[in-house]
């Protein structure tokens, strides 16, 4: 296999076009989805999924296959992606592995932790500490609470408050979570590069929101419609796909259309915002291009410096 290529990015960054062109590019890739909406069937306009015309260009895995009333997990897509990688190790083929759901790539190139998702409070009262006390007192008080966390990097402020929020919320100290980690499927170390596509706010709230307008004109609406006759218990996760409750409930008659598309677009903002602060919080190490209409060439200038 020819050493995988990540890239990550918040939803409407471009980040699936620039993988197709990076794929037409370079030849002989597969690219293969780590977006957690993206693998469910029936969602295709609404969480813009790649197109059927896209995916006779490059070979595309890991889209559009599981049913919509099924659960899925990281670790079910954890263990789909052991297979891609050995069919494309076998067949001599990049993997451009691409997506915006930032758990899925930790747990590819970290292993998938055990450790709870950290409450938004917790880590903004680490965060609160940090600015008060300054960082050498803050490092104090962290051995002092957690005598463990004398191998966390005293000059790195992320890796300190990520110390201090996962011992406050669950008692245990970042190492011994990390003694229960499995090893990871993908190393960053074995990838040829890992990228996170970074866009203006303003740039990307007028992307997502003439998307949506978009998605609805060319028939979000007749796919709502669709989801919602498969009668698909509620609190499933594939009926959480953005704009689809807003949609789904204006077909009931309970909002009118021009709320449902507001609501659509408010989510999917959030949502983009709270990616934006999982990449830089949990993939700070990975390399920063600018989305927007030179992504590839700038990726491209950062590919030919690599060995």
């Amino acid at each position: 296999m020819t050493q995988p290529i990540l890239i990550a990015g918040p939803t409407a960054s471009g980040k699936s076009s620039l993988a197709l062109a990076l794929a037409e590019q370079l030849g002989d890739c597969v690219i293969v989805n780590a977006d957690s909406m993206q693998v469910y069937d029936g969602w295709s306009l609404l969480t813009a999924r790649p197109s059927s015309y896209e995916e006779e260009q490059v070979p595309h895995r890991l889209y559009g296959h599981i049913d919509p009333a099924n659960s899925y997990s990281v670790g079910a897509w954890l263990r789909e992606m052991y297979g891609v990688l050995n069919e494309a190790r076998d067949a001599g083929v990049r993997p451009i592995i691409v997506g915006g759901t930032g758990l899925y790539f930790t747990s590819l190139v970290r292993g998938l932790s055990m450790i709870p998702e950290i409450p938004d409070e917790v880590r903004a009262q680490a965060e609160d500490e940090l600015s008060r006390l300054g960082r050498a007192a803050f490092h104090t008080e962290l051995l002092r609470r957690d005598p463990q966390a004398q191998g966390v990097d005293p000059m790195n402020p992320r890796r300190l408050v990520r110390a201090w929020e996962v011992f406050e919320h669950t008692g245990k100290s970042l190492a011994d979570w990390a003694t229960e980690t499995p090893p990871p499927l993908l190393p960053l170390g074995q990838t040829k590069t890992s990228i996170v596509l970074e866009a203006d706010p303003d740039w990307l709230r007028e992307r997502i929101e003439q998307r949506f307008d978009e998605m609805v004109e060319y028939g979000a609406l007749d796919e709502a419609a669709e989801m919602a006759a498969r009668d698909i218990p509620e609190g499933t996760p594939s009926l959480k796909a953005l704009g689809g409750p807003a949609l789904m409930a204006h077909l009931r008659g309970e909002i009118p259309l021009e709320e449902a598309i507001d609501t659509g677009k408010a989510d999917t903002r959030r949502y983009a915002k709270r990616q934006r602060t999982w990449f830089r919080n949990q993939m700070a190490d990975w390399t920063r291009i600018p989305a927007g209409p030179d992504a590839l060439d700038v990726l491209n200038v950062h590919l030919d410096k690599l060995p």
